[in-house]
Order: C-alpha cells, then structure tokens, then sequence
C-alpha cells in the first residue's frame, strides 16, 4: 500500500551537471579551519594550543556535555591559531587553524575496531561518539545522541537516500559509488537496537542508485530498498516516515514517537568507516555545481578546507557569482565569505550568477492564494506565521505552530507575491525563544 505526504513541490532538479561525475579526492589545502561549533548541541573545546604539532585523525576539541561531537584534525601539522574566524552559519566561531605538512602522519591511535560481530552495541555507540559522525545533512545533530534517545522505542530503521534538493548529487553518487559502505552502516545500527532488519529508501528518480545498493546484498536479506516518488522533501524525516509507515508524527514530536529513526546515507557510511579502519569523520562528499560554476563536481573534500580553494578546483567561476549558498537552493544557507570551511553537515556549495539568482522585490504583497498553504507538508499556514511576526505577535506565533516549521522553503518557493516567507518564519522563532528566556 502506498502512503503519501500532504503538500509538497516539484521543483526542477537541475541534478544532470553533477549526477554522471564521479566522486574526486580533493587534495587538503596549505591551512584548514576547523569551527569548534559544527554540530547541533554543545560548542566543542579545543584540545590543542597554537603551536602544536598534531596527526592526521586526531582529537582536537571535544566537549563533556552530552549532546555534542569531538572534532579531529583532517591532516598532520602544527595548528597556527586557536581565533575566532567566518562560519557557514554566517556568524563568527573560535576555530582551530591547521597548517598542513602534507605528511597525513596518522595519529598512532588510529585503527580498525573491530566487525559488527565482535563488538558489543554499546563499543558501538561509543566509537560512533568517539569519532565524531554527526547528521550529514540537515542539523547535524551529534549521532550518538539521536541513538540513545531512540533506544528502546523503535522497531524501524530508515536510511535516508532521498536527495531531493535540486543541484545536490553527493548522496547519489555515494551510493552509486560505495554502496556497500551504506549497506554496512546500516548493519551496525541493526546490531545497537536490536533489529532484525532494516529499509534503505531512495527517489524514484535515482532508480540506478537503487539497484547499486541491491546488487551489494545477498539473494535473502532482511534489508530492503524502497524506492519513493521524487517530491519535496520527500527526503525530510517527517515526510519520509509518513511515506513508507504510513505513520504521521504527532505536532513537537519526532520519528521515535510512532517507533521509527531516520539516517542519512551518509551518516550511515561515515559509521562503517568508523568501525572497519577507526577513522573519524575528516571528510565529505560535497557537489559543487550552479551555473556560475566552470566545471560543476562531486569532491571528496577534508572537512576545514576553504570554500575558495573548493571553487578553485572546479576551475574557478565562469562569471562573479551573484550568489553562493551552503547547502541546497530551498534550504542552504547564502555565504559571505569565501574563507568559510566545509564543515561536516556541508552536502553542497553552490554559485549562481546574477541572471539566475531569485530577485527580491521590496515591496512584496500577499495576494491571498492560498498556495503557501496547500504546499506546506507541515499543515502550517506561513501567511499568518509571516503576518505576525512582523507585528511581533510572538502568543499567536505559538498558538499557529510556528516551531513545527521544518524550514522546508516550499512556501517562500511557490509565492507568487515574493513575500520572504522563511526569513521571516526563522525570525520569527528567534524571537518566541528570546521571549520565553525572559519569563
């Protein structure tokens, strides 16, 4: 039986610049910069000092509280700096500065941990904690965190291969590329929650990203691969549960409530690495595509390498770009600086030309369609959100759900009018939790 989301968009995916190039290691570049703050929870503490010598895959920063995630060195050198320097988010964050030696001397505690077989689920929550893997897209919330929360309350287990963002291929071509690393994830997050089998789902439209993973499995396995109709965001946690359970998560609540837990295809090939070779998360898959772009790609990139020398690999821009974003076009964050790092939640770099770019107006007016409404998979309704944001209404921003927004970018995508619908919804719950914090 067949379970569909309300609302939702097509919007075009423009994928076909990136979706045949294969995955290419970028070379680190000559400084990293590396956020003690790139993971939902707690900021990191630096473990190191200016001056010291560090291995490739060590601990640099790590913090004590319980939602967070160490970070480690992606190459061997001496760290230049411990300041604060650009982050993607657009605000400044103390950062590690690495000077690269080239060497990649691999820290000497790097090794493999063992099989899924010969470790305990508790060795493997701990390495999944220990090596630093986060969300690899969306919030990046610390993995170990979201496991043990879900402990206990989930018979379902979904790796999520829905890349419905347009541009974004990074998920696609990993799992065209290393399946198997996708299908042993998934394997290791079996074996900590007890579960005898597990579902991979993928778009419709990555139909051979699919077969790729089912050629990797064994004739009978109680793994499946689920392909869903492309629709955005098909690939949302919500949405995703909603189409292959059946099961709608309550308003406030999330997957664990009706039984299920959701991870990025990613995420789940960065914890199989973690295990087999002991390697922290140092690196990504990341698209780097738009048509501002020369030679549009999909880049192993370390995580702390610069957005400039990432656009320098693709042979710099065909023309200046009116606008570069982190992330993909309906959710990606717009950036400053072009000295901001790839951090690990980083999925895409995308540089439009002037031609291309959304043009704002500032006068915007709500010619009362109806439409924000009908495409909102959220049964929001972001007219009124926007309305009373901007009268500073924060008691009706929280009778109207505003935090149930998932940020989605359908409504401000489908207006008519150009009103700044998500811009405003963002600054609208900045301003219910600065009121809250005062009472």
């Amino acid at each position: 039986m067949l379970f569909r989301f309300r609302g939702g968009v097509h919007p075009d995916d423009n994928k076909a610049q990136t979706m045949h190039k294969h995955i290419e290691p970028l070379p680190p570049p000559e400084y990293l910069v590396l956020p003690l703050s790139m993971h939902s929870g707690a900021q990191c503490e630096p473990l190191v000092v200016m001056g010291d010598l560090v291995f490739y895959g060590q601990k640099i920063a790590d913090s004590a509280a319980p939602v967070s995630a160490p970070i480690h060195s992606p190459v061997s050198g001496r760290v230049e700096a411990v300041e604060p320097r650009p982050h993607p988010a657009g605000s400044l964050v103390v950062s590690i500065i690495i000077k690269n030696d080239g060497l990649d001397t691999p820290d000497p505690k790097l090794s493999p941990y063992g099989s899924v077989e010969s470790l305990t689920p508790e060795e493997l929550l701990s390495i999944i904690r220990e090596t630093g893997i986060v969300g690899m897209s969306g919030s990046s919330y610390p993995t170990h965190a979201k496991i043990r929360s879900a402990l206990g309350k989930v018979h379902t287990i979904l790796i999520n291969g829905c890349e419905c963002e347009p541009y974004v291929t990074s998920d696609f071509r990993l799992m065209l590329e290393a399946p198997e690393e996708v299908v042993g994830g998934l394997k290791v997050l079996m074996k900590i929650f007890g579960l005898g089998s597990g579902i991979i789902a993928v778009e419709s439209n990555m139909h051979i990203a699919a077969e790729s993973i089912r050629k990797t499995l064994p004739r009978r396995t109680d793994i499946q691969v689920r392909t869903v109709p492309a629709r955005y965001p098909q690939g949302s946690e919500r949405q995703l549960v909603a189409y292959v359970t059946g099961r709608e998560v309550p308003a406030g609540s999330f997957p664990p409530a009706v039984g299920c837990v959701v991870f990025n295809v990613e995420t789940a090939a960065a914890i199989h690495r973690a295990v087999t070779t002991g390697l922290p998360l140092i690196r990504r898959v990341v698209t780097v595509s738009g048509n501002a772009v020369s030679n549009a790609k999909n880049l192993l990139i370390r995580i702390g390498t610069p957005m400039e020398t990432v656009f320098a690999a693709t042979g710099g821009f065909r023309e200046a770009p009116g606008k570069v974003i982190m992330g993909g076009p309906m959710t990606g964050v717009a950036q400053f600086d072009l000295k901001t790092p790839i951090v690990k939640g980083s999925n895409a770099l995308l540089a439009f030309s002037r031609s291309e770019v959304y043009t704002t107006r500032d006068r915007t007016t709500c010619i009362r369609c109806g439409k924000c409404v009908r495409v909102c998979p959220m049964k929001l309704e972001p007219i009124y959100l926007y309305t009373y944001e901007r009268i500073n209404r924060c008691d009706l921003l929280e009778r109207y759900r505003i935090s149930d927004c998932i940020e989605c970018g359908n409504c401000s995508y489908i207006c008519p009018g150009r009103l700044h619908l998500v811009h405003s919804i963002r600054t609208g719950k900045q301003k219910l939790a600065e009121t809250e914090g005062r009472q």
